[in-house]
């Protein structure tokens, strides 16, 4: 996947074989918006409508989320309101995790719940 979000954006949904009214319209936004933001005449939008586009796209947000630097509303209430998911982020910024350490981390966790 490149590294423009408008870019990116394309690529799944063309991966998807959507055109950009038909994603505008399943997320009920106008097709002209989808258009500039593909073309980075708009930057991106919320962490919530990404949320929403990656769903009709059927994949997974983090790609496209991690491209803008945002996070779900959802995710950053529960971090907010959470003293030990603030503890176990801040020991991860401490720890410099990498990418890899990160994907080990998420793994543990669904084995840990039994989601693998």
């Amino acid at each position: 996947m490149t590294n423009s979000f408008g870019n990116a954006l394309r690529e799944c949904r063309r991966a998807a074989k959507l055109s950009q009214r038909e994603l505008a319209n399943r997320i009920g936004l106008d097709f002209s918006y989808i258009s500039k933001i593909e073309n980075g005449r708009l930057p991106p939008p919320s962490a919530d409508t990404i949320v929403e586009i990656c769903r009709v796209l059927e994949i997974e947000p983090e790609e496209l989320l991690a491209l803008t630097g945002k996070i779900p509303s959802k995710v950053r209430e529960i971090v907010s309101s959470s003293k030990t998911a603030q503890e176990f982020l801040s020991e991860a910024q401490r720890m410099g995790l990498t990418d890899d350490e990160w994907t080990t981390m998420v793994k543990s966790l669904r084995k840990l719940r039994g989601h693998d």
